[in-house]
């Protein structure tokens, strides 16, 4: 296996030689930077496996740099380091980007050996690499928890679909588990012991993500200092996976077509033809009828991808698997912070069990590891969750987040589109939520169908 390359990133001095040794010892080859644009170059011109932040204080780590690789590297872990801190500031860093955050008062030969043993071997579990995942994985990183009919269904589909080569879609809301499901489907098929290489479409810019699919030749334009292989060339003989494909764009969309009828590509500024052997599998959180009408997701491109398709159903739909799930993440963030103390009471997991999760799983996650961090060190009572939860705010179990600055016209896009999905396309249930006539629905979303069209 190559070493893995480690991008270091600190302000406060030179990783002593101890330090480089130490690396070297544990196969990963380590770059240091000094200032936030090296970070950007780097990242431009070199795939590195994991990025490491290193600062005296918690208020020297630039939260902006980790907000951007969060959200344009979101397969890229990032590990921070500081000399002191306290549980507020763990807090504020994962929710900034963070993935790990270790206080410790010397980034030593020490340090090195506690990222190798208990980070290195998680990324090597989510197979962080730049934009994409390419890694080997065991079935003791992934697994679908729960025991509903609901969940049932989607492990005996998967179970039909693996060792079959045909393409795999996978459709769900946010955070229900869509890329378990993709990794789960490499496990099980004869492809398991080859690469698995994931691409979150929506995280990259129109300009980047054919670079990321098809790699480019050196030269091929400015800042091109070397060839790069893409995500077809990784996944060579493995499985290629596409999270959240409608939001590709439509023209990139018609290439990927191309390639994967092909099972050919060419590199930007290259003219030789590459062959690739690669199980395509996609996902999308979008209501299939809506982004076909739209022409968000192309029909050609769908169809490709629809010979088979796998529904992951919502939290709501499956509430008797949520004890389950809070037991699972309770235990492995209570480990990862030392809370072993800790506990959760009945009052807890009673609002837990009747709230609706609109973020699923994902969110359901999310809310267990901040009330392990900010929670007392014994029993964890209602009284410690959010009062979002308590409230049972989202009580219609769907939420449509608008960030501010969002134009009129695409955040009623956002609202009809979304209402639409949560109505599962019901179009007269969508209206009555929305407060229009049915046939006022069918001109608005016929008007974002032309202006689609048109661009």
């Amino acid at each position: 296996m190559e070493p893995f390359k480690v991008l270091f990133y600190t302000l406060n001095g030179s990783l002593t030689p101890n330090v480089k040794d130490e690396f070297d010892k544990a196969k990963m080859n380590v770059h240091e930077t000094r200032s936030i644009t090296d970070v950007h170059k780097e990242l431009q011109k070199e795939q590195y496996h994991i990025v490491i932040q290193r600062a005296d204080n918690v208020r020297d780590i630039p939260i902006k740099l980790l907000q951007f690789l969060k959200v344009t590297y979101p397969a890229l872990p990032t590990i921070v380091s500081v000399k002191e801190g306290k549980i507020e500031d763990v807090v504020l860093l994962v929710k900034a980007g963070a993935d790990d955050v270790i206080i410790a008062p010397r980034f030593d030969a020490e340090m090195v050996r506690v990222i190798q043993r208990n980070v290195l071997r998680g990324v090597q579990g989510s197979g962080g690499v730049g934009r994409r995942n390419a890694v080997q994985i065991n079935s003791s990183d992934v697994t679908l928890i729960g025991k509903s009919p609901a969940i049932e269904d989607v492990r005996s589909a998967i179970d039909l679909v693996a060792n079959s080569q045909t393409a795999v879609l996978i459709t769900g809301e946010s955070g229900t588990g869509k890329e378990v499901a993709a990794r789960l489907i490499h496990l099980k098929s004869e492809r398991s012991q080859r690469p698995f290489v994931a691409i979150n479409c929506a995280a990259l810019p129109r300009d980047v993500i054919e670079n990321e699919l098809f790699g480019h030749e050196k030269g091929a334009f400015t800042g091109a200092v070397e060839k790069k292989s893409g995500c077809f060339e990784l996944a060579n003989t493995g499985t290629l996976f596409f999270d959240e494909i409608a939001e590709m764009n439509p023209d990139t969309q018609a290439k990927l077509l191309r390639a994967i009828e092909q099972k050919a590509f060419r590199r930007l500024g290259g003219k030789e033809e590459i062959n690739v052997d690669v199980r395509m599998v996609a996902a999308t959180n979008k209501n299939i009828a809506v982004a076909l009408r739209s022409r968000e997701l192309r029909e050609d491109l769908y169809y490709r991808f629809s010979v088979i398709e796998i529904y992951m159903p919502p939290l709501r739909e499956r509430r008797e698997d949520i004890p389950l799930l809070v037991d699972h993440f309770f235990s492995l963030f209570k480990e990862k912070y030392g809370r072993t103390k800790q506990s959760l009471s009945h009052d807890a997991m009673k609002f837990l069990v009747e709230y609706n999760w609109p973020g699923n799983v994902r969110e359901l996650r999310n809310v267990l590891e901040r009330v392990v961090v900010t929670g007392p060190n014994g029993s964890i009572r209602g009284v410690h969750l959010s009062q979002r939860i308590l409230k049972n705010e989202s009580e219609n179990g769907y939420m449509i987040n608008i960030p501010i600055g969002t134009s009129a016209e695409e955040a009623e896009r956002q609202l009809i589109l979304q209402t639409l999905t949560y109505m599962k396309n019901n179009k007269s249930k969508a209206a009555l939520m929305l407060g229009v006539s049915r046939k006022t629905l069918h001109n608005k979303l016929n008007q974002m169908a032309e202006k689609n069209k048109a661009r």
